[in-house]
């Protein structure tokens, strides 16, 4: 059996589900919709966010393929950290109108996660204790052993191994800079996309690739590749896979990546880098990017348009299950824990709070029983998570109602739009 036959046999429960419950919306409703985007093939597209979370980020992949086997394709794409590592991947493995899960299986089944913690022995020893969640005094321990690491380095990890694997995977797919990059995301109308009213579908291009990663330097939110110009003399030379290790340096684990000899437009930041990040002040001579996911390690609002209704839907694969119960910190070590996932979740959790027809668009991957930082994960935990994506996907598949979706997104826009009127103007006296 294949790798990939082996992932897509853990998953097929899964798969056959969805298949399902699209026969029952199809005998309900005589069709089954889940965007307005559609293709000759009669495949729908839809935007996709996908959070991260290490090597969960598997399960991500069990997602994509049930909806790609469901006749659904993807045009933006974005993510954090584990997230902008799929995004990345989906986007070079072919032109949109493609299935991406066969490629990608192929190339992460053949991949040893563990050769990416590439720390030397003392930083592979502490990656040990953290996985097995060990005794407090075993963390002192260890922890001690590795302080020359953290000090001098910033990381236990260099991330170059990773590194240079991803930039072999998109050199191989003739990915080498944001300009190639850029040119196979760019759709034409002999490609065949266009609106259920039949007009051609012909979005802004390229279409969009959304990395997030943090730049604690200037303490910024940054996606890449668009905002790559602040930080690159030449931002359509830049090797896409560079804007991934910045979006992925999980901080402590890997050390943060480096930006230097960003274009010095005068002694000040000026407005491109005020506009973007809010910054005002000296361009630095270098910067610390860091994982993304300190910020937003859901960022659902990527593509959200306030005012407007979407043509296709922007959907979001969480890893891990929505709160339906409190944390609980028995241990120092969990506290710390809980500290690090508040940080990371609470600015997308506040923005599903404020935006609640998104609840309509998230899926939640049940990942509980797999520890992200885990790289020694064998090939039956890896298609147990592919499994719990596809399962995610199945679950999404039988509840979401397009028609529906855009009704409400409707009713928002007419609440926005009373409430705008009705806004007093605020006079400072």
């Amino acid at each position: 059996m294949s790798a990939s036959a082996a992932y897509y046999a853990a998953a097929q429960e899964h798969l056959e589900a969805a298949q399902a419950a699209v026969a029952r919306h199809q005998t309900l409703t005589g069709n089954w919709q889940v965007s307005d985007i559609v293709d000759e093939a009669g495949q729908q597209y839809v935007d996709l966010v996908m959070e991260g979370g290490g090597v969960l980020g598997i399960a991500l992949v069990g997602y994509v393929y049930v909806l790609e086997q469901l006749g659904i394709r993807f045009l933006q794409l974005g993510g954090t950290s584990a997230g902008s590592i799929n995004a990345l991947l989906m986007a070079a493995a072919g032109p949109v109108q493609a299935a991406k899960t066969e490629w990608l299986l192929e190339r992460l089944g053949a991949q040893n996660l563990q050769d990416f913690v590439d720390g030397d022995d003392d930083a592979r020893d502490f990656v040990e204790v953290l996985v097995d969640n060990g005794r407090l005094l075993r963390y002192l321990w260890k922890g001690a052993q590795v302080l020359d690491n953290l000090q001098k380095d910033f990381g236990l990890n260099p991330g170059e191994v990773f590194h240079t694997w991803l930039r072999d995977v998109l050199n191989e797919q003739g990915i080498g800079t944001v300009r190639d990059l850029n040119q196979l995301r760019t759709l034409n109308p002999a490609d065949g996309l266009r609106r259920r009213d039949g007009t051609v579908y012909a979005p802004a291009a390229p279409i969009r690739v959304a990395l997030v990663a943090a730049d604690v330097t200037t303490e910024s939110k940054v996606v890449f590749p668009e905002m790559a110009g602040l930080y690159y003399q030449e931002p359509e030379a830049v090797h896409p896979a560079d804007f991934v290790r910045a979006s992925m340096s999980i901080p402590g684990f890997f050390r943060p990546y480096q930006v230097r000899d960003l274009p010095r437009t005068g002694e000040a930041g000026g407005p491109a880098w005020e506009d973007s990040t809010g910054y005002c002040g000296t361009i630095p001579e270098a910067v610390y990017f860091i994982d993304g996911g300190i910020l937003s390690n859901f960022p659902i609002d990527l593509f959200h348009q306030h005012y407007k209704v979407p043509a296709c839907p922007t959907f979001g694969v969480k890893l891990g299950l929505h709160r339906d119960s409190a944390n609980r910190a028995e241990k120092f070590t969990q506290l710390l824990g809980h500290i690090f996932d508040t940080t990371r979740h609470g600015h997308d959790y506040d923005f599903i709070a404020r935006n609640p027809d998104f609840r309509h668009l998230v899926s939640y991957a049940d990942t509980s029983r797999f520890n992200w930082l885990d790289f020694s994960l064998d090939d039956t935990a890896k298609q147990g998570l592919f499994a719990e994506g596809a399962r995610a996907a199945a679950r999404f598949v039988e509840k979401f109602d397009w028609a529906g979706y855009r009704e409400v997104r409707h009713q928002m826009i007419k609440a926005y739009q009373v409430t705008d009127a009705v806004q007093p103007s605020t006079t400072i006296t």
